[in-house]
């Protein structure tokens, strides 16, 4: 009765035990499919503003899937071939040293396994003598191998380091080649928050591929070793019936673990979002604040917020029932195939190892092979589990490579952007259809000339359907018009910041062209290097400038008193904080003085400057042979232009000859 009683209990516990482990396994395929649902419901929701833009969505979804396989192994293939350029790199040699590393580890784990069963022997059969001897080999081994142990993980740290470094510089050569650090914002709307792709993904992409180097190198380097030893000591069946669990184990977890790369994914893109919103408070946090707008903000960040966390949590759920299985066959069921290999010997009451062995040759034996076993079940579960770092991968590699592809398009000149026409009503329509890039560059000096060049936003919006207009160097031309029609889509094709969409325009080559937007921009450096700017102090001295010179630009914009106000040309400081609006401009116009260009763009660039500096500013570009591009709306600056280029908003322009009868135009 007992025995019956015994027998229905293991059933029931092996029923029961089945049957955990497949509501658990129920319950990952579920919380996947809802979790799939609530992604797509979300991506709905998001771009349900154009039926054009989901289907883009929807395309790049299908495009981008991320999964470990082919495409994943490819895009893997083609990263590591930059992270390792050739077989005689520094990374080569660091990829070298962690796989001697891990080849010393494991003969050590070898012979620390023998030693530790010869010292448990002669405690057992109370051979003292015997016991010094291993006892002090064990003290002795262990410095060598702390030291490989710590040897190993300098290497890793070394190697993901060096690869990030490799692929850092690498994508900065093509995020700033040209202005494409400006299109992948402004004209390609394929990726978002590329700083975040530039720093945090590349970032642990790089950590991600060394340690999975690592924990798949080293539990295959285990399973060698351990296999063959055991292969000799238990037969072949032993070795081959863990690496028969292992091909099993690994089809069911990868199965299961498909949704782990979307989740990295989605998670990235999600922190990207929150951080911007955060950003972006912070730089226009004097124009919220005039407008007491921090409810409203609070609004966006806790949206933000709340998609992060929902997200966050939704993928740990996942994760923990993904990891319930993944305790149970990498660790625990591993465990429990390595006791019944081993044990298999030791029943064989037949087997002739055995027949004439002590109790404690057995028992030596069996703490020999038993740990050996656990150890080679050991490095099967680490290899199954190293399944889920491929797939967290997978993800990291989706997203990089995506930022790899837009940079390399956009130097090609090939940029992709949701287009959405907003043309207004009486525009013209052109007659032939637009293509970026169409357009022609003429490179000359002391000439601007337009000949039939369509003002086209990047959008797909036409502004002008065919510009055509002259000027040579002195010529200097007031461009005015109301809001939206084309006066600064004039500048950005005129600095090669847009693509042109046909015609051919003929101009002087970048560096003789300058450009002074209403906000100047202030770099991070010191006063010297706000007047120099976009050049080095090295520069500036190879082109012949002191500081003395520097200064007489400083005086001639009423500046000079900030080099000793504010600690000399070498003084670092916040310079948008420690400038007012009417400094930052003038720092702007001694910047040109500076550079010299043969045409200069002001874009409303002394609105805050007084009427008597900004005459004096304009006379001095006279002087120095600087013809004016001005965008403003003061009267006063009429007098120091002779051509007008007026937009009417709806299409049309004029380029004339400003006469003295004539009323003051603007918008």
């Amino acid at each position: 009765m007992g025995a019956s009683l015994s027998k229905l209990k293991e059933h029931q516990s092996a029923v029961l035990g089945g049957s955990f482990a497949a509501l658990i396994m129920l319950g990952i395929w579920r919380r996947a499919s809802a979790l799939t649902k609530l992604d797509e419901k979300e991506d709905e929701r998001q771009f349900a503003a154009s039926s054009a833009q989901k289907k883009a969505a929807l395309a790049k979804g299908n495009e981008n899937r991320v999964a470990v396989d082919m495409v994943f192994f490819r895009r893997l293939w083609a990263l590591v071939k930059i992270l390792v350029p050739s077989p005689f790199c520094p990374e080569m040699g660091y990829v070298l040293l962690v796989a001697g590393a891990m080849l010393s580890r494991t003969w050590c784990d070898v012979w620390m396994l023998k030693n530790g069963t010869a010292i448990e022997s002669k405690i057992i059969s109370r051979d003292f003598k015997g016991f010094l001897g291993v006892f002090f080999n064990f003290i002795l081994a262990s410095i060598p191998i702390a030291g490989i142990n710590n040897l190993l993980k300098y290497g890793l740290s070394e190697l993901a380091l060096r690869f990030r470094t490799r692929l850092t510089h690498h994508l900065y050569q093509e995020y700033l080649r040209g202005f494409t650090f400006y299109k992948v914002s402004n004209l390609d709307n394929r990726i978002a928050n590329a700083d975040q792709l530039l720093t945090q993904d590349v970032e642990r992409f790089c950590t991600s591929v060394a340690e999975l180097y690592s924990n798949i190198s080293k539990p295959v380097l285990d399973i060698v070793i351990y296999a063959r030893k055991l292969s000799g000591a238990i037969g072949i069946q032993g070795p081959m019936s863990m690496l028969g669990y292992l091909l099993v184990s690994g089809i069911v977890l990868t199965r299961l673990r498909r949704p782990i790369g979307r989740f990295t994914v989605k998670e990235q893109r999600l922190e990207g979002e929150f951080r911007y919103v955060n950003s972006r408070l912070i730089a226009h946090s004097e124009e919220v604040a005039f407008y007491n707008g921090q409810r409203r903000e609070r609004l966006v960040i806790d949206d933000s917020f709340r998609r992060l966390v929902t997200h966050l949590r939704n993928s740990t759920q996942f994760r923990f029932l993904l990891g319930v299985v993944d305790s149970l066959i990498a660790k625990y069921f591993a465990t429990v195939v390595g006791y019944l290999v081993v044990s298999r010997p030791f029943f064989d009451m037949s087997n002739p190892a055995y027949v004439n062995s002590t109790q404690s040759q057995l028992m030596e034996d069996y703490y020999r092979n038993g740990r050996m076993l656990m150890n080679l079940a050991l490095a099967v579960g680490r290899l199954v589990l190293a399944g889920r770092e491929l797939t967290r991968l997978a993800g990291y590699t989706a997203r990089v490579t995506d930022l790899q592809t837009v940079l390399r398009d956009l130097n090609n000149g090939i940029y992709k952007r949701t287009m959405v026409s907003k043309s207004s009503v009486g525009q013209s329509k052109p007659d032939v259809p637009l293509t970026p890039n169409s357009g022609k560059i003429v490179e000359m000096d002391h000439i601007i000339k337009f000949e039939n060049v369509p003002l086209v936003t990047p959008n797909g919006d036409v502004l002008i359907s065919s510009l055509s207009f002259e000027v040579r160097s002195g010529m200097n031309v007031l461009v005015c018009g109301p809001n939206g029609c084309g006066k600064s889509s004039l500048f950005r094709a005129l600095g090669e910041l847009w693509p042109l969409f046909g015609g051919v325009m003929t101009k002087p080559a970048k560096t003789k062209l300058f450009y002074i937007p209403q906000k100047p921009y202030l770099a991070l450096g010191t006063l010297r290097d706000q007047v120099i700017y976009p050049h080095s102090a090295d520069e500036a001295k190879a082109r012949g400038y002191n500081d003395d010179q520097l200064f007489t630009f400083l005086e001639q914009v009423h500046l000079g008193y900030l080099v000793d106000r504010d600690g000399g040309w070498n003084a670092i400081q916040d310079w948008a904080d420690v400038l007012s609006g009417g400094e930052k401009q003038r720092v702007a116009m001694a910047r040109l003085f500076y550079h010299r260009p043969q045409f200069a763009i002001l874009d409303e660039c002394t609105s805050a400057v007084s009427v008597d500096v900004e005459g004096f500013m304009y006379d001095h570009c006279r002087q120095l042979g600087i013809t004016l591009f001005t965008v403003s709306h003061r009267k006063s600056l009429w007098k120091y232009h002779e051509y007008a280029l007026q937009f009417d908003g709806r299409g049309n322009y004029d380029f004339h000859k400003i006469e003295e009868s004539q009323e003051v135009f603007g918008s």
